[in-house]
């Protein structure tokens, strides 16, 4: 027997859309069945019942309320899931048949628009990535809910295309049916993306006026796949896309995904939040699409000298006038977000608190335009002239839109008296007639004597008058025709009640009809303001961070920074922006920093935990800081323009992808040899710690030579191997520094101050003192390191508890294996060929696979010794 008609028609709507949950429209319900059903219940922890289909067995099934669907739609949403929303699309009451449906729209992770399933600080990009050639890509991608779509050619391979990917807020991945497994898989498997596969179509030219200003073919080309998918999903025109943008990513300075994770640019490295980023240090914005565009800024910082000066001449000229600044930070608090609300209103989910929101946005500009007339800057004053609060627009919303508006846009009471007159009539007849149902009340009350008599109304039986059962003898007979008999009371109605039931509902009902239809003209009138009101929102965002650079600076006694034509880095008292943040009952410690041609490379030596990697991290954002425009930390700041910044900094493995420490450490150095300029920041912190001491010495020193001979960048290194600062000597653009540590009274105290010249220790027993290694441990590695530091060539071992056969003595992670027989302090004429065999042996020289072999070859001889006694 087959599948009942209903199910029929949801298993052909599923069959296009195999890949999405089906919320499959039936009442007041979204209903899923079968797998679909199976997998929603457990993902959404609802309860899976099933229904007769019509087959020989029962059909699973679960379902979600449509009022609270949301909810359970953000849950699937958020962890990488497609929703199909697939609605009645004919009245029920007509239908013949099983009624019509059709999906209206697909939800997907980054086509989302509802204000619920966004984060207010944070984009959410849909990307597109097409392959043109071998290593060359065009990467094109969208925020749904603000319109704004960037488009780049990336032609150094796919670990810039991953770069790219990762140090963007991408939700979702768009490729065609014929791109590479491999990358698609990388992108699904590695960076956990969910991907989605796109058709393109030949014959859909109507996002032409989108694209027309881009000539490049493969970026055209990508951008036209992402807006077709965009249409095919959102299944409606969608008027507030912008234009796509080119980037050009050779105006901006490449932060890699190493540096942004390495730096904590925007998330934190062990929490993965904003707090203890440099984004939660700088983020003074009052608005959420300032706080959108303040964390774009930090992930491209400029390249271009101008732009980077004119940001800052608008910082200076908010940061000199504290109590207008305060003005503007005051009024951008009433500002809501622009962005989303104009692509509310081109979706066509806005509603009625949504323009009063937007009315009172615009409300706010002439302040802010008149308050930024009043500083001294002309540059303020320019931000001021293109700022357009838009009169016309805010008249409509101001004429139309009542201040206690209900969110829903089908239950009326949406519109001001006044605004159309055919509306006003009919609410006059309701309010009229409900005016007459209260004056009939107070007269059948007097006229029958039964005080509680009252007039009631629902939607199921309109209009009654209700008594209760003690009072019905008090009813003059005929008066009233019995409606509806209750357990302790009975409804009734008279034939004047019935006329003016008639003409209230009627008026009723005519006047939502009208009022739904009157807001939607309203609302497209307001999409015509779509593009100016996208223009005041970029603006009013600017504004935000900006005033956020001037406030935080001044906060935080930060200076602005001067360029050097020169190349010179030049920072007098630096401080790390984070860092200095966190601390609570201490003072940081500022050092200063010199870079130029002639000593481009500083090499760093002092123990573990004194400050060498916070050293390193704070030019690097300092630099960042200054390159997007904001106020550094320190007390003069000269910086040269950095094109790159890469970072080794930290041990992780990546256990993905099966690599260890040191593979990812030469990954990450690589990278940097690779791709850096003279004009990159390089930092390395404690190369070649992941092998033995000499295959990581040499490696350090070949890189140094490499970057001082053939790179030539700004480059810090630091390392715990003492013998490569004797490269001072020889390399002519390499200077030493170190951290300076003092030992009082046999404890280490870390100064954090940077000084000229090599570090004379490394301290490392004292930190894994520090650390509250046992006492005896602490004072065995002080005697093995007296000893090593010494003249004697090897280590004394000390004796391990005897067993029967042999003794046991320990030596770092080395066993020696000796016979019954103590040590003496003056060996026998039989043990001299040992000991003077073990004297010869170099064990920082040899791999524990030549130690073992060794070993075996003296114990041999031991046994052989002992066997002739």
């Amino acid at each position: 027997m087959g599948f009942t008609p209903m199910i029929q028609q949801y298993l052909k709507i599923k069959a296009e859309y195999q890949d999405c949950f089906l919320f499959f429209r039936l009442g007041d319900f979204y209903e899923m069945f079968f797998e679909d059903a199976k997998r929603a219940a457990q993902e959404l922890e609802i309860t899976l019942t099933s229904r007769d289909g019509g087959g020989e067995e029962r059909i699973p099934m679960c379902g979600v309320p449509f009022h609270s669907a949301e909810n359970y739609i953000k849950s699937l949403v958020e962890k990488g899931y497609k929703v199909a929303i697939c609605e009645q699309v004919e009245d029920p009451k007509s239908a013949k048949g099983v009624v019509k449906r059709e999906v209206v729209q697909l939800i997907t992770p980054g086509t989302v628009m509802e204000g619920a399933m966004l984060d207010d600080e944070e984009n959410n990009y849909l990307a597109v990535v097409t392959e043109n050639e071998e290593d060359h890509f065009s990467l094109a991608y969208t925020d749904m809910s603000t319109g704004e779509t960037f488009v780049m050619a990336i032609d150094n391979g796919w670990n810039a295309v991953l770069s790219e990917l990762v140090n963007r807020p991408i939700k979702e991945i768009v490729v065609e049916e014929d791109f590479s497994q491999l990358y698609a898989e990388n992108l699904r498997e590695k960076l956990q993306f969910p991907v989605s596969i796109a058709k393109r179509s030949t014959k859909d030219n109507s996002m032409d006026l989108l694209v027309e200003e881009i000539s490049d073919t493969n970026l055209r080309n990508t951008c036209i796949l992402l807006y077709q998918y965009l249409y095919h999903t959102q299944k409606r025109a969608i008027d507030h896309l912008k234009k796509a943008q080119v980037i050009e990513l050779a105006e901006y300075m490449t932060l890699d995904m190493y540096s942004q994770r390495n730096l904590e640019i925007t998330n934190s490295l062990m929490r993965k939040e904003k707090f203890g980023s440099l984004l939660w240090v700088i983020d003074r914005t009052v608005t959420a699409m300032g706080a959108r565009k303040l964390k774009k800024w930090l992930e491209r910082p400029l390249l271009t000298k101008s732009l980077i000066e004119r940001r800052l001449d608008l910082v200076t000229g908010f940061y000199q006038q504290f109590f207008e600044r305060e003005e503007i930070r005051e009024a951008l608090q009433s500002i809501y977000d622009l962005e989303r609300l104009s692509g509310r209103v081109s979706f066509g989910n806005v509603n009625a608190r949504d323009l009063i929101q937007l009315k009172r946005s615009l409300s706010k500009v002439p302040m802010i335009k008149e308050q930024l007339q009043q500083f001294d800057d002309p540059a303020l004053h320019e931000l001021a002239r293109d700022l357009d609060p838009l009169p016309e627009l805010y008249t409509l919303l101001e004429t139309s839109i009542s201040e206690d508006a209900p969110i829903s846009i089908t239950d009326g009471n949406i519109l001001k008296d006044g605004y159309h007159a055919e509306l006003d009539q009919y609410r006059d007849a309701s309010r009229n007639g409900k005016h007459w149902i209260a004056e009939l009340e107070q007269k059948e009350k007097q006229e029958t004597s039964i005080k509680s008599l009252k007039i009631g109304f629902n939607k199921v039986f309109g209009y009654y008058i209700e008594v209760t059962r003690p009072n019905l003898p008090m009813i003059p007979e005929g008066r009233y025709q019995r409606k509806q008999t209750l357990t302790n009371a009975e409804r009734f109605i008279t034939e004047e009640l019935k006329e003016k039931e008639t003409l209230i509902l009627e008026a009723e009902e005519q006047s939502v009809a009208l009022e739904y239809q009157l807001f939607l003209e309203i609302r497209e009138k307001v999409k015509q303001f779509i593009p100016a009101l996208q223009r005041l929102a970029d603006i009013i965002s600017e504004v935000d961070v900006l005033q956020s650079f001037a406030t935080v600076s001044e906060e935080n006694n930060f200076v602005r920074p001067t360029f050097s034509a020169e190349r010179r880095i030049n920072l007098e008292e630096s401080r790390h922006p984070v860092i200095e943040k966190v601390m609570k009952n201490e003072q940081f410690v500022p050092n200063s920093i010199n870079l130029a041609d002639d000593k481009h490379l500083l090499l760093i030596t002092g123990p573990n935990m004194s400050g060498k990697s916070t050293y390193m991290r704070q030019l690097a954002l300092t630099v960042i800081m200054a390159q997007v425009g904001c106020y550094v930390p320190a007390t003069q700041a000269e910086l040269a323009i950095v094109d790159q910044i890469f970072t080794r900094i930290g041990a992780a493995d990546d256990l993905v992808s099966g690599q260890s420490t040191f593979m990812v450490e030469m990954l990450e150095a690589n990278h940097a040899i690779q791709h850096a300029t003279e004009n990159s920041l390089i930092l390395l912190d404690e190369i070649g710690r992941g092998t033995s001491t000499y295959d990581g010495m040499a490696l350090a020193q070949a890189i140094i030579e490499y970057i001082h001979n053939h790179i030539h960048a700004k480059t810090l290194f630091s390392t715990h191997y003492h013998e490569l600062t004797s490269l001072e000597e020889s390399l002519t653009a390499l200077k030493n520094i170190h951290v300076r540590a003092e030992e009082i009274e046999g404890k280490v105290v870390f100064l954090h101050q940077i000084h000229e010249g090599a570090a004379d220790e490394s301290y490392g027993i004292h930190v894994a003192q520090l650390a509250g290694l046992p006492d005896t441990l602490i004072q065995r590695a002080n005697t093995i390191l007296s000893q090593l530091e010494g003249t004697e060539q090897s280590v004394q071992p000390v004796p391990e508890q005897k067993s029967n056969e042999t003794n046991v003595y320990s030596m770092g992670q080395m066993a020696f294996f000796a016979s019954e027989e103590p040590v003496k302090q003056q060996p026998s004429k039989k043990n001299h060929e040992i000991i003077e065999r073990l004297n010869k042996i170099n064990l920082l020289e040899m791999t524990p696979m030549d130690a073992m072999n060794q070993l075996y070859q003296l114990q041999k001889k031991a046994e052989e010794l002992k066997g002739r006694n």
